[in-house]
C-alpha cells in the first residue's frame, strides 16, 4: 500500500462509471462520536473524504453493484447520515435505497474526474456520502476507487471495504449469493466511549501541562510557517526514504535497543527539533481505538488524538512517551477539554506512523493506494508509512515561502536522520 494524493494519482485512461446508493434518514439517532463532530461541523465542503483504489481483474459493474450491495448491507455505517441541528451535529439511521450506475466525462485525466466527482458526492451531510467507482480501460485491468467522506472512514476501514468487496464479488463469480455476516457499526463504539468513566487524574494533569506549554492548544509545528491568517493550497510531499533492505537494518538497529521502529523515528524528530527550533518534539499524534476483535472487521472513524512529548533523543525514551501518548488517547477527550472541543490553532503539527505491513486487513492489489484529497491547509501533517518497498515519509504544509523553507529544510534533516540511523551512525552530522 502507498499513500498518495489525487493531484498526484495515476489512473489510466478509460471509461469512468460511478454507483451511487442514496441513503433514505430514518427517525433513530444514533451518537455522534468526538472526530465526527469536529469533521461533520466544519460544514459540506469538498476535500473532506479519502479514497482507496485497487485493481480487480475481469470485474464486471453487475458483479461490482452486487458486491457493493453486500458490502452497504454488512457495515451499518454505510447507511447513516448527519445533519445540521443549529451550531450542533446529529446522526441518524437510514436505509439503503436500490443504487444505480452513472457515467462521467473525462476532459482532462481520469484522477481529475474522480476528484470532481468525489468532492461533489462525498461530502459529511450527502445521503449516502460515499461512491464506488470503477475506471475500465480500453485494454488493461478494471481499476475501483471507493471514496467516502472521512466522518464515515479510516484508512484501515478502507482496506475493510476493498476487502470485502473483493470476498463478496468473488461469492458472485462462483454463483453464490454474498456471504458477508453483519459487523458491529461505529455508533456502538461511541457508545461505549459515552460510557466509560472519566479519565483518571494523572491523564488530565498530563494533558493539561501539554496544552499549558503550547499557550493552550494543541502543538504547533515549531518553525515559521508565514501568515497563517487563512488556509493555503497545500503542498504534499511524498520522500522515498529507505528501501526494503534499508528497513532492515532500522529494525536491526532498534531490536539492539529493545524498542520499536516507531521509538527510533521519534528519535530522529526529537534531535532534529531539538537542532533546528531548540525546543522538544510535541505533536499531536493519531492514535487508533479498535482496543477490541470486534472493531477489527469495521467500518468508522477509529482513530483520536493524544500529544507526543518527546524530550529524550534516547529511542529508548522516545518508547516509553509513546506508551504515555497511547494513554492519552485512551479516554474519551471531549471531557478533558474545557470547551468540549479540542483546541486547534493555526500552525497544528501532527505526525503519523503506519505500518502497512501489521494490519490484519489488506487487499488483493500490492500496488494499491490509499487517497487523500486536495485542501487547503494551515498545519504540518506528517506520515510516515512503511510497506514491503520501504519506508516512505510523506508531508502536508501550507504554501508559503515560509513554510516551504521551514518544512523543507526539516524534511531534508529527517530523511538524512533516519538514512543515517538505517547505517548505524549519529542522526546528526557534527556541527
Amino acid at each position: 500500500m502507498r499513500l498518495t494524493n489525487v493531484a498526484q494519482l495515476s489512473l489510466p485512461e478509460g471509461q469512468l462509471h460511478s454507483y451511487a446508493v442514496p441513503v433514505l434518514r430514518r427517525e433513530a439517532e444514533l451518537p455522534v462520536s468526538f472526530d465526527q463532530r469536529r469533521h461533520v461541523g466544519q460544514g459540506d465542503r469538498p476535500g473532506s473524504w479519502m479514497a482507496i483504489s485497487f485493481r480487480m481483474p475481469d470485474a464486471t459493474r453487475d458483479e461490482l453493484a452486487t458486491g457493493w450491495d453486500a458490502v452497504i448491507a454488512r457495515h451499518g455505517t454505510l447507511r447513516t447520515v448527519f445533519t445540521a441541528d443549529g451550531d450542533d451535529v446529529r446522526l441518524y439511521a437510514g436505509d439503503r435505497r436500490p443504487g444505480r450506475w452513472q457515467p462521467h466525462p473525462v476532459p482532462a485525466t481520469t484522477a481529475a474526474a474522480v476528484r470532481e466527482l468525489f468532492d461533489a458526492a462525498c461530502r459529511p451531510y450527502a445521503e449516502g456520502s460515499y461512491r464506488l467507482c470503477v475506471v475500465e480501460p480500453a485494454e488493461g485491468e478494471p481499476v475501483v476507487v471507493i471514496g467516502a467522506d472521512h466522518a464515515h472512514v479510516d484508512m484501515w476501514s478502507l482496506l475493510v471495504l476493498g476487502r470485502d468487496l473483493e470476498r463478496a464479488v468473488a461469492a458472485v463469480r462462483s454463483g453464490a449469493a454474498p456471504d458477508l455476516p453483519p459487523v458491529d457499526a461505529f455508533a456502538a463504539h461511541t457508545e461505549l466511549l459515552v460510557r466509560m468513566p472519566p479519565a483518571p487524574a494523572e491523564v488530565r494533569s498530563t494533558w493539561e501541562r501539554l496544552l499549558a506549554a503550547e499557550g493552550g492548544s494543541m502543538p504547533r509545528f515549531p518553525l515559521p510557517l508565514g501568515d497563517l491568517s487563512g488556509p493555503h493550497p497545500e503542498v504534499v510531499e511524498v520522500r522515498d526514504v529507505l528501501d526494503a533492505d534499508g528497513v532492515l537494518d532500522l529494525t536491526r538497529a532498534a531490536d539492539a535497543l529493545g524498542v520499536r521502529v516507531t521509538a527510533i523515528a521519534l528519535a530522529v524528530l526529537t534531535e532534529v527539533s531539538f537542532r533546528l527550533s531548540g525546543a522538544p518534539l510535541r505533536a499531536v499524534f493519531p492514535v487508533h481505538s479498535r482496543n477490541e476483535p470486534r472493531w477489527l472487521d469495521a467500518v468508522g472513524w477509529f482513530i483520536t488524538n493524544a500529544v507526543i512529548e518527546c524530550t529524550d533523543p534516547d529511542p529508548r525514551a522516545c518508547a516509553a512517551d509513546v506508551r504515555r501518548a497511547l494513554q492519552l488517547g485512551s479516554y474519551p477527550l471531549a471531557p478533558i477539554f474545557a470547551s468540549g472541543r479540542m483546541p486547534e490553532v493555526p500552525g497544528m503539527f501532527a505526525v503519523s506512523w503506519l505500518d502497512t505491513r501489521k494490519l490484519p486487513v489488506a487487499v488483493s492489489d500490492p500496488n494499491a493506494h490509499w487517497i487523500s484529497a486536495v485542501i487547503r491547509t494551515d498545519g504540518v501533517m506528517i506520515w510516515f508509512v512503511v510497506n514491503d518497498a520501504g519506508l516512505h515519509l510523506r508531508c502536508r504544509y501550507p504554501d508559503t515561502p515560509e513554510a516551504r523553507a521551514s518544512v523543507g529544510t526539516w524534511l531534508d534533516h529527517v530523511e538524512r536522520g533516519l538514512r543515517r540511523a538505517a547505517e548505524g551512525r549519529p542522526v546528526l552530522e557534527p556541527r
